[in-house]
């Protein structure tokens, strides 16, 4: 690997521009080409940002013998189609969540890297967010006790429009795949995967879930409720209680400024973010670190836990009965 580490940029939606800004702070990276469905569009993102080359289409990317690693923000449909042919290409791959749109694709993504011993990764900040991770420490030194419930929620007001790819079945539309995958994640970084999954949803006349509540469980007697809307600004918050305290993080759980963490018989105690919690470099300095390490996965998101995720995502779809045209079968859990 370069000292420098170079990225090509897959589509140049709003996600993609926000990671190409916050990875120009990011040391010893630099994107250096970016590839979209058509060549204007390639060359106006391109020249916006300072990249230096521009694709109309795919195959000009994987081909670019100067692209380190490449950045797969296209919707989540294409997410095993593209992340699969960039390492089919020999490139290291950050993938968008939701991952894939189920977790037999992402298996098979997970497999392939794997296989060619080359660096995979699921892009979700939250895992990277050091705020977070300081949560997660705290968590697990026993500063709650014993975990016993945990909750978080993402909803938006909405309305979408029936065109809008939220609710396109096509394009692995609904609040689960875009949103629920937060509160879930959330969940599952604590806890780990659950050990049952009941799920209610409210779908579209197109058949995506709207609105969508999930009960989790696992057999040390820990549940977390959780849900995900695209009818209802939520309060966007979580919490996690144990036998000896709370942890409340306000609005914004995913990206949090501050949290709070509540012993029982003492004074609460808050914890501030000092850096930009909105940004996205985190995760692009871990990709950065893991492949100037030589690293084929990060110990900050790994890839048993993205598989674990997805699992549990199918699990809700199953309950609740949302299927995409292009899947063959769903995973059962």
């Amino acid at each position: 690997m370069n000292d420098v580490v170079r990225w090509g940029v897959l589509a140049t939606g709003g996600i993609a521009e926000r990671f190409v800004t916050d990875l120009a702070g990011v040391e010893g990276a630099e994107a250096v080409a970016v590839a979209s469905r058509t060549e204007a569009s390639a060359r106006a993102f391109a020249d916006r940002f300072g990249i230096g080359r521009a694709y109309g289409g795919w195959d000009g990317l994987f081909a670019d013998p100067e692209v380190d690693v490449v950045y797969v923000a296209t919707p989540h449909h294409a997410h095993r189609e593209a992340a699969g042919r960039a390492l089919e290409a020999g490139k290291a791959v950050l993938c968008e969540k939701a991952f894939t749109l189920n977790a037999r694709e992402a298996e098979e993504l997970v497999a392939l890297a794997r296989d060619r011993g080359l660096f995979l990764m699921e892009a979700m900040w939250m895992y990277c967010n050091p705020l977070i991770r300081r949560l997660v420490e705290l968590v697990r030194d026993g500063a709650v006790g014993e975990v016993r419930t945990v909750q978080a929620d993402f909803g938006l007001a909405g309305p979408f429009d029936p065109g809008h790819r939220l609710r396109d079945p096509a394009v692995g539309g609904g609040a689960l795949l875009d949103l629920g995958v937060y509160p879930v994640s959330f969940a599952q970084l604590l806890l780990g995967e659950p050990d049952s999954v009941q799920a209610h949803a409210r779908l579209s006349p197109e058949g995506v879930d709207l609105n969508t509540g999930m009960l989790l469980g696992w057999e040390s007697g820990a549940s977390a409720l959780l849900s995900c809307s695209l009818e209802a600004d939520t309060p966007l918050t979580a919490s996690v209680t144990g036998t000896e305290g709370r942890i409340d993080v306000p609005r914004g759980f995913f990206f949090p400024e501050r949290f709070t963490l509540t012993r029982y018989g003492a004074e609460p105690e808050e914890f501030a973010n000092a850096d930009d919690p909105h940004s996205l470099r985190h995760e692009a300095a871990e990709v950065t670190r893991c492949l100037r390490a030589g690293e084929t996965e990060s110990p900050l998101v790994p890839l048993d836990g993205t598989l674990a995720v997805m699992r549990t995502l199918d699990a809700v779809r199953d309950r609740v009965g949302v299927r995409y045209p292009q899947e063959a079968l769903l995973t059962r859990a």
